[in-house]
C-alpha cells in the first residue's frame, strides 16, 4: 500500500527554499539569557575568533585562568588533548569540517552568543555548530544567516548544558570538570548541532542568536555531497571491548547497493572518548573469504597513508579511482598499529569479516594473515560512489538489520531492494543505505551514548537522525520502520506517534522525502502481549492516515496472518514470531512501489 500527501510536504519544502528555520534537538527547556558582552552593532561580519570573548579551558595546573560557566568551573586542557581535541585540530562531525580554536588555555576560546555578524562563506545543505550551553538546561535562539545574493532566512539553534546535557548526542564527553576547588569526576560535554540552510545559495555570514549562555567554538557550512552516492552504510550500535587489537588488520566485508567509478569510506569515532591511529586501508572486491579478487588498492587521507580519528569524529578517505560494482561484496581493509580496547561497532552485522595476525596486511590479496573473524564491523560507517542519482536512507530496527537472515547472504530486505533499484530503469538507481540497529527504539535510548558498555541497541532514533540520516551522503529519501521495541518495552502509542511526527518534521525542514512503515504483528513473542498489540495497532491507524509522511509502505499488511491479523504469516515468520525470515524480508522488499521513493 503506498500513500501519497502532498499538500504539507510541497508546503514544507517552499518553506525550507525560502526560510528555512529548524530546532536542533536538546532536551530541556530553554535556559536564562544571562549578561553577555554583545557586538551584533560592530563594522560587519567578522571570523568567529575575532568574536571570542570568553575562556572556557584551564590547564589542571592553573584551573583559575579560566571560567567557563560563569562560577569558575571549565575544560580540562589535559582531558581535550587526551581526546585529540588538540589548538586548531580539524574536526570532521556529522560530514561538517569544524576546527577547535587554536587557543593555548586560559586564552579567549569561544563566543558567548549575542547576536555576533560572523563571516562564514560556502554553499551547502547546512550550518554546523560546534556548541555547549552554560544555562543548566538547554540554551539558544533564533539567528539569520545572510546569503551572497542578499537574501537570507532564519534558523533555531539550541544547545545542551555542558555539565547536564544528554550524552547520547554529545560530540565528546570529557572525564572530568576543572574548578577553582579542584577537579569534579563528572562529564563535560561538547556539541555539534546543525541547522538547515537554503540549498543552492553560497551563504556570506550569520547573525548568531541572543542567549550568552549559549557558547559557539567553531561554525562552517556543510557541503552537499554532490558527485557522490551512499552504497554502504552501518550505523555506530554501541562502544564495545574488542581484541584488544595491537598492529592488527581489520578486513570488513560490506555488500554495495550502487556502483560507481570511484570510492571513498568513512570511518567513525563514534562515544569514544579517545583517538584512534589509522595506518593504513585498502579496497577491494571479494574473492572468497578474506581473499581479494585482485590486489588491494591502497586509499588515503589528505594525502597521505593513514589518519587520526579524534574522540566523537570521523574521517573520510580522498577519492580513489576504483570500479566499484552494485550488488557486490567488498573488502575494505585498515591497520590498527596501536593498541585498541575498545571500539564502535555496528554489533549485528550478519556477514563476517576477518582480524589478521600481527602486522599491516591491508595490501595482502590473500586470507593468509587473517587468522580469526568477527561478526561486526567496528570503525567502518560508510561506502560512498562517485557519480550516480543519491541515496535512499532506511532507519529501523533489528528487522531492517537483518536479524535472522540468512548469515553472509545479504537477504537483509534493504539488499533485495537495493537489487531490485539496480534491475530496474524507471526510477533512478538509488543507493541504499541500511541504518537499521538491532534492539534501537524511536524515542528511548537503550545504548547511554557514552562509555564502554556491552549494550549495543543504539541511542534512540530521534537522537542519531543527525548522524545516520540528515548527514547521510547524498540522502534524498528516508525510510522510517520503526516502533515495535518502544512498544515491547513499554511505550504508549502516543509517544511512538510524536516521536515519529518529529522525524518526519526533520526530515522534511532538510528537504528529504520521508515515508513511513507500519509496525509488523508480532504476537506469540513473549512480550508481544494483547496490550502491546493495542498499542501497536494505534500507532499503524495513525501512520495510515497522517500527513506528516509523503507516502505509505504498509508493511503490517504484507506480512500479517489474514487470518490472525495480530500474528505473522507463518511462511514468512523465522520462528520467533517478532523477526520475518528470508522470505518475509524479501516480501517487504517486493512490496515497496519503487515510485513512491523518488522525491
Amino acid at each position: 500500500m503506498r500513500r501519497r500527501v502532498w499538500g504539507t510536504a510541497v508546503v514544507l519544502g517552499l518553506l525550507a527554499a525560502v526560510t528555512p528555520v529548524a530546532s536542533a534537538q536538546a532536551a530541556g527547556s530553554a535556559g536564562s539569557s544571562g549578561g553577555g558582552s554583545g557586538s551584533g552593532g560592530g563594522p560587519g561580519p567578522l571570523p568567529l575568533e575575532r568574536h571570542f570573548d570568553n575562556r572556557a579551558v584551564s590547564d589542571d595546573a592553573q584551573p583559575g585562568e579560566a571560567d567557563f560557566d560563569g562560577s569558575g568551573a571549565s575544560l580540562s586542557a589535559q582531558d581535550l588533548a587526551a581526546a585529540g581535541w588538540t589548538p586548531g585540530r580539524p574536526l570532521t562531525v556529522q560530514g561538517a569540517r569544524l576546527t577547535w580554536p587554536r587557543r593555548a588555555a586560559g586564552q579567549p576560546d569561544n563566543v558567548r552568543a549575542d547576536g555576533q555578524s560572523v563571516r562564514v562563506r560556502g554553499r551547502g545543505d547546512a550550518l554546523a555548530f560546534l556548541v555547549a550551553g552554560t544555562g543548566g538546561s538547554a540554551t539558544g535562539g533564533t539567528g539569520t544567516v545572510r546569503y551572497a545574493d542578499g537574501t537570507r532566512s532564519a534558523y533555531r539553534l539550541t544547545a545542551s548544558d555542558w555539565r547536564t546535557g544528554p550524552l547520547a548526542t554529545k560530540a565528546v564527553a570529557l572525564p572530568h570538570v576543572n574548578t577553582p576547588d579542584g577537579p569534579l569526576a563528572e562529564k563535560a560535554r561538547l556539541y555539534v548541532v546543525t541547522v538547515p540552510v537554503a540549498r543552492g545559495r553560497e551563504v556570506s555570514s550569520v547573525s548568531l542568536p541572543r542567549d550568552p549562555a549559549l557558547h559557539v567554538f567553531s561554525l562552517s557550512v556543510r557541503p552537499m555531497t554532490r558527485g557522490w552516492t551512499g552504497s554502504w552504510a552501518a550505523s555506530s550500535s554501541g562502544y564495545t571491548a574488542v581484541g584488544p587489537w595491537t598492529d592488527r588488520t581489520l578486513r570488513l566485508v560490506v555488500h554495495t547497493s550502487a556502483g560507481g567509478p570511484r570510492v571513498r569510506i568513512r570511518l567513525d569515532n563514534t562515544f569514544a572518548g579517545a583517538p584512534v591511529r589509522i595506518g593504513s586501508a585498502t579496497v577491494a572486491v571479494q574473492a572468497e573469504g578474506a581473499a581479494a579478487r585482485s590486489a588491494p588498492v591502497p586509499l588515503s587521507f589528505g594525502g597521505g597513508a593513514g589518519t587520526d580519528i579524534p574522540a566523537g569524529a570521523q574521517a573520510f578517505s580522498d577519492p580513489l579511482g576504483f570500479e566499484v560494482p552494485a550488488n557486490a561484496n567488498l573488502l575494505v581493509s585498515f591497520h590498527l598499529p596501536g593498541t585498541v580496547t575498545a571500539a564502535p561497532v555496528h554489533r549485528m552485522a550478519m556477514q563476517t569479516s576477518y582480524v589478521s595476525e600481527p602486522g599491516d596486511h591491508a595490501g595482502d590479496g590473500s586470507a593468509t594473515a587473517y587468522t580469526s573473524t568477527i561478526t561486526t564491523w567496528p570503525l567502518l560507517t560508510g561506502v560512498d560512489v562517485g557519480g550516480g542519482p543519491g541515496s535512499v536512507v532506511l532507519l529501523g530496527d533489528s528487522i531492517t538489520d537483518g536479524d535472522k537472515s540468512t548469515p553472509d547472504a545479504n537477504r537483509r530486505w534493504p539488499d533485495v531492494l537495493a537489487g531490485r533499484l539496480q534491475r530496474q530503469k524507471a526510477v533512478p538507481r538509488y543507493g541504499v543505505l541500511n541504518h537499521g540497529i538491532s534492539a534501537n527504539r524511536v524515542v528511548t535510548d537503550v545504548y547511554p551514548g557514552d562509555g564502554v558498555s556491552t549494550s549495543t541497541g543504539g541511542v534512540s532514533s530521534l537522537n542519531r537522525l543527525d548522524r545516520d540520516v540528515l548527514a547521510q551522503t547524498s540522502a534524498r529519501t528516508v525510510v522510517v520502520f520503526q516502533g515495535v521495541n518502544d512498544v515491547r518495552w513499554g511505550a504508549t502509542a502516543e509517544q511512538v506517534i510524536a516521536g515519529l511526527r518529529e522525524i518526519a518534521a526533520r526530515g522534511h525542514a532538510r528537504g528529504l522525502r520521508v515515508l513511513a512503515a507500519t509496525i509488523a504483528p508480532c504476537e506469540g513473542e513473549t512480550r508481544c502481549t494483547a496490550a502491546v498489540d493495542t498499542e501497536r495497532s494505534a500507532v499503524n491507524t495513525w501512520i495510515r492516515g497522517a500527513e506528516e509522511f509523503d507516502g505509505v509502505l504498509d508493511f503490517d499488511a504484507v506480512l500479517r496472518d489474514p487470518a490472525h491479523p495480530a500474528r505473522m504469516l507463518p511462511a514468512y515468520d523465522s520462528g520467533d514470531h517478532l523477526h520475518p525470515g528470508d522470505a518475509g524480508l524479501a516480501a517487504l522488499a517486493d512490496s515497496v512501489d519503487l515510485r513512491a521513493l523518488v522525491p
